[in-house]
């Protein structure tokens, strides 16, 4: 992540006064500007975000920077959902994984919307998040009740217990505040979470009601406690071995095998060590994609050894990878820079999906 000055901003002395729940919000924003940044362009080249339907393989969404479309065709043609959503940049979506109708949407400056008929309309659903932030990185839903879903935002977790109707927060012993951009649960005990802030990795055995750091080997000793040490942007549980995560971070990517408690690097060998995206294929977990600056490597062997798999893409920027749940051959890439991608063959071989206008419906004369 950019320093702040790097990026045009400068803030003012704050010396010799505690630091403001307004100051707060501000460093929160402009960090996340920064981190963002990169994909200012062509809007419609930018891919952020992708969400694909959990048992209908033709119906797929996806957020550019400038608003957000549905495919009901696998990707044929696409339809702009976003008339009644946020004028501001939605960064992440979610569908609900028992009533995936129901669509969630994060913006950078208007927190959470949601739309309860595959976005034709959305409403704010921002009770108790207003006051505290107004940013939303990712979605996770509890495996045992979709109603109960946890964000990553810029000031930290906050968790609803009713589809986003209210939302509390979640920050017990992030005794920094950080920014949270990634956001993880272990499939088998949901009460066990992982936060990826600007700060390293944090873990909850209670359901976020309290946090732990868990940066051995992550962090050097020397900047463990620095609040921007590490930047980690994506987190993922292997589903089969619960205890072993991956991090994809600022500065490359690394692997716990014991929820957590140590880290070690794997990936010395990736071309550029930052990391913005991580996928792994739920059917075989020992397969892991990895995006970043470079385009997307490969992993078949649980992060040993890896590939390069950019065949096809115009850009190797990539912002976002999801990997089919009916079909785990079928991977869809997010680029910053030449728009969405598909791959039928395991990332192979990429085919670029453009998102073309859905055609109108001929009105019959008479």
């Amino acid at each position: 992540m950019k320093p702040f000055d790097s990026v045009g901003f400068s803030l003012p002395s704050w010396s010799g006064i505690s630091p403001s729940p307004v100051r707060i919000v501000l460093l929160a924003m402009l960090a996340c500007f920064a981190v963002y940044l990169p994909a200012c362009g062509s809007s419609g080249d930018t891919i952020v975000s992708i969400a694909l339907h959990p048992t209908n393989p033709r119906i797929s969404y996806v957020s550019t920077n400038e608003s957000v479309y549905k495919t009901r065709d696998g990707g044929m043609s696409w339809e702009r959902m976003a008339t009644d959503l946020s004028t501001y940049r939605v960064i992440t979506l979610a569908l609900d994984p028992v009533h995936p109708a129901t669509v969630y949407a994060g913006t950078m400056v208007d927190a959470v919307y949601k739309s309860p008929d595959g976005g034709q309309r959305w409403m704010p659903y921002n009770a108790g998040l207003k006051e505290h932030i107004s940013v939303v990185n990712q979605f996770l839903f509890d495996p045992r009740d979709s109603q109960t879903i946890f964000i990553a935002t810029t000031v930290g977790v906050f968790q609803s217990r009713d589809g986003g109707r209210l939302w509390t927060e979640r920050m017990d012993g992030m005794k920094e505040v950080h920014i949270v951009v990634s956001i993880a649960m272990d499939p088998q005990r949901p009460h066990i979470l992982y936060a990826g802030t600007t700060g390293g990795a944090y873990r909850s055995k209670d359901g976020a009601a309290t946090w732990q750091k868990i940066n051995e080997g992550l962090i050097p000793p020397e900047i463990l406690d620095a609040s921007l040490a590490l930047g980690v942007n994506s987190l993922v549980v292997d589903p089969v071995h619960t205890d072993t995560v991956y991090a994809g971070t600022t500065k490359g990517l690394f692997k716990t095998t014991n929820q957590g408690e140590s880290w070690m690097r794997i990936g010395q060998s990736l071309g550029d060590q930052y990391i913005s995206c991580l996928s792994i294929d739920p059917r075989n977990p020992a397969v892991l994609y990895a995006g970043g600056r470079a385009g997307i490597q490969k992993t078949s062997d649980g992060g040993r050894t890896w590939q390069l798999m950019n065949t096809g893409l115009k850009s190797l920027n990539i912002r976002a990878i999801a990997i089919s749940p009916l079909d785990s051959n079928v991977v869809y890439a997010g680029t910053n820079g030449s728009g969405l991608y598909r791959s039928e063959d395991g990332a192979k071989t990429w085919t670029q999906v453009p998102l073309t206008p859905r055609a109108p419906v001929p009105v019959a004369a008479g």
